[in-house]
């Protein structure tokens, strides 16, 4: 097609046999409210504009209906999901400098993006000042999210260039999304094709990725696998990463719709303060498979879903390279199941998920009477929800709610969220919305300790209730939105410092888990630009995002007040000489909140408080493609910005890599 997605849409909500109908749709992009083969349709903007309707979780199969491409998308519903913003889109971004599905979320005004080491090596994300553990991360609508702490949950087995785009999913209510979910979806980048991909570049830098996909009227297979390796940038921030993953689905005119998807991912990396950024000694190892199957069938007004997931995930951490010091062995399981009912007064759901969680551990979990090999402890939980959820969509007006319970090991908890839009014009959209949500405890939170931290059995779980208000504008090649947002969040777990003279004595001088403070989180985010998909500029964009947290108590916490205040970022795409481009992002960020830096590594004797400071970031890349090949020149942080997401950890200076990229099939 020749107009990009960000473009006026136009939805048919039914087949018309008059001849001249096919005429309402040449040169403009529309989408299809109804097919027969149990498929929904999914078409975001690329600019910000929220989805109206987005029950839906993963792109995979590319339907074509003669000049008119179109997405395809199963529907699973995650709870009530009724919006979703757009953090990343291959087809809008394939020209901007991302090799990493970090540095591409490092663009996007909703993330925190916290990384400790190169290439995304080592990565936390945070969603609109929440903590890394207050989000649920999904691929492809199935939450892989990791029990024991949230900074595995990124781990996944995917790389950039099988990922169609990902968003922030908002206002899922009960367990899990707490400030929010990412969903990362992946599709192949054409029916049928090979491709390859190498890279090259300072610090020994080495990344090799072999992709494909097959695909027939009812079968569809996409496999990917990869390495990744560098020397490191400084001491001991060497890695090595090899990722695999495969997703296929098979229609079925009388079975349904079935979608498999699988993958492994194997990490070693230097540590060099990660953790503890007086130490540059620290290494750790981790291990991670996923699968997951998602069935769906209609029947008439009916369709029913399920989905089983599973994930397993090893850790070994060293305090000192080459000796182990945790090992931990975690256990993830889901299922979840639905049925939808359309009618005239709107569709209604009912629905319900399950995760059991379960972690052999050298200290994290009850001691076990018997060690299990290295493990000496355990732990396991079940939790679930259960809903009641109704949509309904009335000329120029929609409107979802749902209400229901989580049920934990720490009694039920109220379940609801309320949304609802308006579209007074074509190209207006207004949409508001509140919803409650929760945080478990993690395993870490409850359990770890060390020689500096006291672990707390007494948590309970994090509480919030969150408001969102915002406007979305697309027109032509321009767009715009604005969003505001406000967090009651309650009950917030963090690990809170104790000086010595403290009242308890077996606290002091040390951290402990605790609940002592309430987050007032007020934000707003700004985006808008041009996007065309012809033309010597194909895109200008420029975003903003600004976050307030106010804290009811007077405590030095670790992580919870590390939040980014201000956040503004700029993309530029150029095209020129016919198969040349050049793309250029650039960030600015300022965080909140002040770190220990210690001026020798290893020695905890001196030390100094400093502010978190502002810093901007400029990566480039310039490009020539013809026909199969396309070869490419980065530059990641080109004026050799110095700077940290966490407390003390440098992260890599300016960094060169050229690469090639040969693809064979693609149409």
């Amino acid at each position: 097609m020749s107009k990009s997605l960000s473009e006026q849409t136009f939805c048919f909500r039914r087949w018309n046999r008059k001849g001249w109908s096919a005429f309402a749709s040449l040169r403009r992009l529309v989408t299809i409210g109804v097919l027969p083969v149990e498929m929904s349709i999914l078409l975001l903007a690329t600019q910000g504009a929220s989805a109206q309707n987005a029950d839906t979780t993963a792109v995979l199969r590319e339907l074509r209906i003669r000049e008119v491409g179109i997405s395809g998308a199963s529907a699973a519903p995650v709870r009530s999901v009724r919006s979703q913003t757009p953090l990343f889109d291959r087809k809008a971004q394939a020209a901007a400098p991302f090799q990493t599905l970090e540095s591409a979320l490092r663009a996007a005004p909703s993330v925190d993006l916290r990384e400790r080491g190169g290439k995304g090596t080592q990565a936390d994300i945070s969603i609109r000042g929440g903590s890394f553990d207050q989000t649920m991360v999904l691929l492809n609508g199935i939450d892989f999210s990791d029990a024991r702490t949230g900074h595995q949950s990124h781990s996944l087995p995917v790389d950039l260039d099988c990922i169609s785009g990902v968003e922030l999913l908002e206002g899922i209510p009960g367990i899990g999304a707490f400030a929010g979910a990412v969903n990362v979806r992946t599709a192949p980048i054409a029916p049928r094709y090979l491709r390859f991909e190498g890279v090259g570049g300072q610090y020994g830098y080495a990344y090799a990725n072999l992709s494909g996909a097959v695909s027939t009227e009812r079968f569809s297979f996409l496999g990917a696998a990869s390495y990744r390796r560098s020397d490191g940038y400084r001491y001991n921030t060497d890695f090595d990463t090899y990722n695999a993953f495969a997703r296929a689905t098979y229609e079925s005119p009388r079975a349904g719709f079935f979608d498999f998807q699988a993958g492994y991912q194997n990490r070693a990396f230097g540590s060099n303060g990660f953790y503890a950024s007086y130490n540059p000694e620290q290494w750790e190892h981790t291990s991670t498979a996923l699968a997951s199957l998602r069935w769906l069938r209609s029947v008439g007004r009916f369709s029913v879903g399920a989905a089983v997931s599973y994930r397993k995930n090893f850790d070994r951490y060293d305090w000192t390279r080459g000796t182990a010091m945790n090992r931990h062995n975690t256990d993830n399981v889901g299922a979840k199941a639905w049925g939808d009912l359309r009618w005239r007064g709107g569709t209604t759901t009912l629905g319900g998920d399950y995760a059991f969680n379960h972690i052999y551990s050298t200290n994290l979990g009850e001691p076990l009477t018997i060690p299990n090999g290295d493990y000496t402890h355990a732990k396991a939980r079940h939790t679930g929800n259960i809903y009641l959820r109704h949509t309904k969509q009335w000329q120029r007006f929609d409107v979802a709610a749902s209400a229901g319970a989580s049920l934990t090991p720490y009694g039920p908890a109220a379940l609801w969220s309320l949304d609802g839009g308006y579209r007074p014009v074509e190209e207006v959209y207004l949409h508001a919305g509140a919803s409650q949500s929760m945080r478990l405890p993690t395993f870490t939170d409850l359990y770890y300790s060390s020689p500096a931290q006291i672990n707390n059995l007494d948590l309970v779980p994090e509480k919030a209730i969150t408001a969102r208000l915002g406007a979305d504008y697309v027109k032509g090649h321009w767009s715009a939105s604005v969003l505001g947002y406000y967090r009651a969040g309650r009950d917030i777990i963090d690990w809170v410092w104790h000086p010595e003279d403290d009242p308890v004595p077996e606290w002091r001088g040390k951290w402990h888990s605790e609940q002592s403070s309430a987050l007032d989180t007020y934000g707003v985010e700004l985006s808008g630009g041009y996007v065309s998909s012809t033309g010597f500029l194909r895109r200008a964009t420029l975003s903003y995002a600004y976050v307030s947290i106010d804290r009811n108590a007077d405590v030095i916490a670790q992580s919870a007040m590390d939040f980014l205040r201000h956040k503004a970022a700029l993309a530029v795409e150029v095209h020129f000489l016919k198969r040349m481009s050049f793309a250029l992002t650039a960030t600015v960020a300022e965080r909140n909140g002040s770190y220990t830096y210690y001026p020798v590594p290893g020695d905890t004797s001196i030390s100094e408080v400093r502010d978190f400071g502002a810093y901007f970031l400029l990566d480039a890349r310039l490009a020539w493609e013809k026909s199969f090949c396309r070869i490419y020149l980065d530059a990641t942080n080109i004026t050799d910005t110095r700077y940290c997401d966490m407390g003390g950890i440098p992260l890599p200076g300016a960094w060169i890599t050229a690469g090639a990229v040969l693809t064979f099939g693609k149409r």
